[in-house]
């Protein structure tokens, strides 16, 4: 397991600027509440991490992982909040009925949007299920009555979200988007991935929010043009740190490049359900770090993809990526040149995995004090170990350089555009109703 201790300063000074104002700011922004649980199986986190579990054995999409997240808890949430009112609702604004069992409400409204999202893994999400509710007390001494009407509480909240987001346009086919051959417009790089002939996920472009008003509520401004100078030091150092072959990468890079290309769903809600049980957070607090956090991320996808459908057809916006600016551009073309992780396939600007870390540890970062525990991350059979949620931020940023997937330009305005995200939704969405109190 190869761990990491020590806040990064590679990337660039500005970069490193940035995140360490933002985690100043973000600290200081909302403490976090340390309530314990009463029982020491939190169902919340448990089924937060039966998620992950899924996400890992299902091989899902990076691109796909945000909505789904953010489907299952909403779900958790509003099934959890309905039965004692502490935060405003996320869709379903009902109230449970009086002596649901919270613990049962969350196991079936877990259960039950990941049976409707994952239907190849009913077997093993059915038997998560009989075991989480075997360990289950009565909560209130009469007979199970509790623990049935939470059950038949958290199967409706789930059932009225899944209905919700089934609209959301995101399973509505989009025509085939293939960019332009102007030069510096985003083309399909299928010299070197042959399967890519046009914009990939691109139906995210067109999901409706969780949260924001609209997906081009944060869009990012235009990227730098041609000739500015940014853009021939974001050749250079792409050119020099992402090649496949004959890098200035260290081998620590090399190895952090495709670590950081996993699944970044999986990665942040590894580091969330860790760092809730090391600051022992109540079911409910949780019940709200893991809503606001992937429906951030979620919200995040949606505002990436429509920026880059938006970029991408303009034929004066800079979003081809480094592997045909530098074989087919005017700056020293080289038309050996290869990246060091393969290329997705859909335009440079902006950068969907930096604006998901920026958002994801924009949640945290208002949640634990960096450093407040660590944490262990993993992409296939490696692991890293974390000790601060900034430099799990700044290693997963300048991976995509380290990679040749992106300039630092475009990693910057990403993660900013991120963390503007996380903080519009940790501020305006599920807030304390007056006079709420915590007591799980």
């Amino acid at each position: 397991m190869n761990t990491r201790t020590k806040l990064r300063t590679t990337g660039g000074a500005t970069l490193l600027a940035f995140l360490l104002l933002m985690t100043t700011v973000f600290v200081a922004a909302r403490p976090a509440e340390a309530t314990p649980a009463t029982d020491s199986r939190d169902q919340v986190l448990e089924w937060n991490q039966i998620f992950i579990d899924t996400l890992i054995a299902t091989n899902t999409a990076n691109s796909s992982s945000q909505r789904l997240g953010a489907i299952v808890q909403s779900g958790v949430f509003d099934a959890y909040n309905g039965i004692e009112r502490r935060y405003s609702p996320i869709y379903v604004s009902q109230e449970a009925p009086r002596g649901s069992s919270r613990r049962a409400a969350v196991i079936a409204a877990a259960y039950t949007s990941l049976a409707g999202l994952f239907p190849s893994r009913q077997t093993q999400l059915y038997a998560s299920y009989l075991d989480s509710l075997a360990a289950l007390t009565d909560d209130d001494g009469d007979g199970g009555k509790s623990r049935e009407r939470g059950i038949a509480w958290g199967t409706f909240v789930a059932q009225q979200v899944l209905a919700w987001r089934a609209a959301d346009g995101f399973s509505i086919s989009q025509p085939a988007f293939i960019g332009g051959t102007t030069i510096g417009q985003w083309r399909p790089t299928t010299t070197q991935n042959a399967t890519c002939t046009s914009m990939s996920a691109q139906p995210l472009a067109f999901t409706s929010m969780f949260v924001l008003q609209s997906n081009d509520l944060f869009r990012p401004p235009p990227p730098r043009g041609l000739n500015d100078s940014s853009y021939f030091s974001d050749l250079s150092a792409v050119r020099a740190l992402g090649a496949l072959t004959g890098s200035t990468r260290t081998a620590e890079q090399t190895a952090l490049a495709p670590f950081w290309e996993g699944n970044a769903s999986t990665h942040w809600n590894q580091a969330a359900n860790q760092l809730a049980r090391a600051n022992h957070l109540s079911m409910s607090e949780n019940s709200r770090l893991l809503a606001v956090l992937n429906i951030a991320m979620a919200d995040t996808a949606f505002t990436s993809w429509s920026a880059k459908r938006y970029y991408g057809a303009d034929p004066s916006s800079v979003t081809w990526r480094p592997f045909t600016a530098i074989r087919e551009g005017s700056v020293d073309p080289d038309a050996t040149w290869r990246p060091l992780v393969n290329t997705p396939c859909h335009p440079e600007y902006p950068a969907g995995h930096p604006a998901q870390n920026g958002a994801a540890s924009t949640i945290l970062l208002n949640s634990f004090s960096d450093g407040s525990g660590s944490f262990v991350l993993t992409t296939g059979s490696t692991s890293f170990t974390y000790s601060s949620i900034t430099q799990a931020r700044e290693d997963g940023n300048n991976a995509r350089i380290w990679g040749g997937m992106h300039y630092p330009s475009t990693v910057e305005v990403s993660d900013a555009m991120g963390a503007s995200i996380g903080l519009y939704v940790d501020q305006t969405a599920m807030q304390r109703v007056n006079g709420a109190n915590e007591s799980e």
